[in-house]
C-alpha cells in the first residue's frame, strides 16, 4: 500500500459493479475497503468478526432479525459478531467498510464477492 493520503472519492469513482468491495488501504492486519451498493445484499453474518460500516453517500439500512438500523453520510453502525443481517441501498450509497484480511464478505468464502485492491 502507498504511503500517500488516499482519496476516496478518486477510488469509487474507478468502478461501476455494485457490492464488490475494493481494497484501498490496510492496517493492523484489517483491508480498508470502499464499496458501492445498490438494492438488498443478502442475509449473513460473521461467526468471527463484527462488521462495520460508514456511509460516505446515500443512505443505508441495515435490516436486523428485530430491528433496522438507517445510516446517512457520516453515520456509522458495527454489526456484533454472529447477528445476522442485511444491508439494503436506496439507490447508490457508497461505503467505507473495514475487515480483517481474508473475511469474506458474506461470512462465507463460498458466496462471497472477490476484493480487488485498487
Amino acid at each position: 500500500m502507498s504511503d500517500a493520503a488516499v482519496n476516496l472519492d478518486q477510488k469509487l469513482s474507478t468502478f461501476t459493479e455494485h457490492w464488490s468491495p475494493r481494497i484501498i488501504s490496510q492496517f493492523n492486519d484489517c483491508d480498508v475497503m470502499v464499496v458501492k451498493a445498490e438494492g438488498e445484499f443478502k442475509w449473513h453474518h460473521h461467526d468471527e468478526t463484527d462488521d462495520f460500516f460508514l456511509v460516505l453517500k446515500g443512505t443505508l439500512r441495515i435490516e436486523l432479525r428485530d430491528r433496522d438500523v438507517t445510516l446517512r453520510p457520516g453515520e456509522l453502525f458495527v454489526v456484533p459478531k454472529g447477528v445476522e443481517h442485511r444491508p439494503v441501498a436506496e439507490g447508490e450509497v457508497h461505503l467505507l467498510l473495514i475487515e480483517p484480511k481474508g473475511v469474506p464478505n458474506t461470512g462465507d468464502a463460498a458466496t462471497a464477492a472477490q476484493k480487488v485492491s485498487i
